[in-house]
């Protein structure tokens, strides 16, 4: 028949469906779920508390309800070996087929799978082992916890690969897991244990009974610690009783991982947990715990069925098919913890091949410490990176002399005795020198560190540059340079004056023969001026002896319009003295010297 692949979908939330693609052949094939082997009538576990497991079990195991073990971790060889036996059952005159796979490096080889993959579980979905074993590449698989029938819900603890899928609120039943530095644990755990992240579970499930506890059958006290009060002598113990179909996972001396499975039918054939104890013990298993079976019972190699199931078909019953259950223990090839081996490596054989300067399993430490690095440094992938000033492995020591900067691989060039700063590399100068490198002397005037510091003598002498003594004798370097520095400072002062003096000759101001000129030239005129004062002034003067000159007439206003005839003869008196009166328009009077001095 040819096979074709199909997509089963299951509504998660109203808009969201979970689809699973399973295989099947041209005619479906579908298991009756003939006979259900389920070890309580109803729930998954008893109702006590764990404290009711702790105080009746055996006073030599302690206050521990669990077992602990390391794991073992044989890298070099395969990742698991896997042996087919057809055997018979000590006591018994009956033979059972069966396979038992011994793991190698449990950790990172074996992980607890959700019913097709994650997600799973919360969807209450059961998918054959073949299914879920393809789909993860898994070499070994066989199925593991148990299942609500009616719901296809997951019971108990379930974690895969690091991730918690459900927690059970603390069930007594038997628990197998991983925990992460890598130790194999067996029985049973509280609720806090089941949550502990100081270290937390990687691999967890949840199965029925504990088989061999320290290599001693412990079904006895199993039933004590796991059976509910009203089922005592119920379907409890009708469960451990029946032969059937059976699975189961411990692991032996070594920390290897044991897979057990044998095929049978409910009431028929196969072991009951009595028988299958004894068996695990005579191979020399420590710790083990019974997991789903009956027809749930399935192993498979490679992705291909190796088991017989009990479970008839539908719709032909001549034929046998695997029961869809929930969660699957894979054996894989190696991974690394995480994959990417946490972005600092590749992971080769499951083993996490570390890149320069990281370190760890999961390649997350540094190869430095932080701490060893501080307070002058930090840790990076190579290696303590120091701070200005500091160097060595621990950035503990600090630059050498003439040394600075980051891890102090820079040198400096102060010159004259002056010392480098290890963090700027600037340089400090002695007392007497200054610039970059201290290569310039004081300037005259300046002392002390870089100069910094005035000189205080008096006359503005200058002093020592280095300590700023005033009474000091100048060497001959220093004197040459204040004699030039006098006779040059002499030369300028001479030279301005001259050029002072040449300026003020160059304004426009009279020069003395210009004045004596002007003096002499204003004092005739004085001269000329009192003489010709002089010679009027005097009686019997030659002036006297000129006509009198008319220089200009006077006419009153009083006279002009008419007013002559009115003052006619007044005016003929005052002018008695011979003067005549012109009877013009224009003039009434003609006024002279002469008639006014009369």
């Amino acid at each position: 028949m040819a096979a074709r692949k199909r997509v089963k979908c299951t509504r998660v939330w109203p808009l969201l469906w979970l689809c699973v693609r399973l295989s099947e052949t041209n005619i479906t094939r579908v298991s009756m779920d003939d006979v259900v082997l389920q070890p309580y009538a109803s729930g998954h576990g008893p109702s006590h508390s764990h404290r009711h497991v702790r105080d009746c079990q055996s006073v030599t195991h302690g206050n521990s309800t669990h077992e602990s073990w390391p794991s073992s971790n044989h890298s070099g060889r395969p990742v698991a070996e896997s042996t087919v036996f057809v055997s018979d059952v000590l006591g018994s005159s009956t033979w059972v087929y069966g396979h038992m796979t011994v793991v190698h490096d449990p950790l990172r080889t074996v992980s607890v799978l959700e019913p097709g993959g994650p997600g799973g579980c919360n969807m209450n979905l059961r998918v054959s082992v073949k299914e879920t074993a393809e789909a993860a590449g898994c070499l070994y698989a066989q199925n593991a916890g148990f299942f609500n029938t009616e719901s296809g819900a997951c019971l108990g603890n379930v974690v895969n690969d690091g991730k918690m899928v459900q927690d059970s609120g603390g069930v007594q039943n038997a628990q197998f897991g991983i925990r992460r530095d890598g130790s194999l644990v067996f029985g049973y755990l509280s609720q806090e244990e089941v949550l502990d992240q100081s270290n937390p579970f990687v691999q967890l499930v949840s199965g029925v009974v504990w088989l061999l506890r320290n290599g001693e059958v412990y079904i006895n006290q199993s039933l004590q610690a796991e059976c509910d009060k009203t089922q005592e002598t119920g379907s409890f113990r009708s469960f451990v009783n029946v032969v059937s179909a059976r699975t189961a996972v411990g692991h032996d001396a070594e920390g290897r991982l044991i897979l057990f499975h044998i095929d049978g039918q409910t009431g028929k054939r196969g072991m009951n947990l009595w028988e299958m104890a004894v068996f695990l013990k005579k191979y020399r298993v420590i710790n083990a715990i019974n997991l789903d079976g009956g027809g749930s019972s399935t192993f498979v190699v490679n992705g291909s069925l190796a088991s017989y199931p009990s479970d008839h078909c539908i719709p032909d019953g001549r034929w046998r098919c695997g029961r869809n259950v929930s969660t699957v223990l894979c054996v894989h090839r190696r991974r690394c913890q995480p994959e990417n081996c946490s972005g600092h490596g590749d992971c080769v054989d499951g083993r996490c091949r570390c890149e320069d300067g990281w370190q760890g399993a999961a390649c997350d430490s540094l190869v430095c410490q932080p701490a060893a690095c501080q307070p002058h440094g930090f840790c990076t992938a190579n290696g303590c990176v120091c701070n200005a000033g500091w160097r060595g492995q621990n950035c503990s020591q600090e630059c050498l002399p003439g040394f600075y900067g980051d891890g102090c691989n820079q040198t400096c060039s102060c010159v004259n005795g002056g010392s480098c700063d290890p963090v700027l590399g600037r340089c400090a100068c002695p007392p007497g020198f200054r610039g970059n490198t201290c290569e310039q002397a004081c300037p005259l005037g300046f002392f002390g560190p870089s100069c910094a510091q005035e000189c205080q003598c008096d006359d503005l002498c200058p002093c020592d540059p280095q300590t700023g003594s005033c009474n000091v004798t100048q060497g001959g370097e220093t004197n040459d340079t204040l004699h030039r520095a006098g006779h040059c400072l002499a030369k300028q002062m001479f030279s301005s004056w001259r050029r002072e003096e040449d300026a003020r000759r160059e304004q426009p101001y009279l020069t003395e023969r210009t004045w004596l000129l002007l003096t002499v030239v204003l004092a005739s005129l004085l001269s000329a001026s009192l003489m010709v004062h002089l010679v009027r002034a005097c009686p019997g003067s030659v002036a006297s002896h000129f006509p009198e000159r008319r220089d200009y007439s006077y006419v009153p206003l009083a006279n002009i319009n008419g007013a002559a005839s009115r003052s006619r003869d007044d005016g003929g008196k005052r002018r008695g003295g011979g003067l005549e009166m012109d009877d013009s328009d224009s003039q009434d009077e003609i006024w002279s010297p002469r008639a006014g001095r009369s």
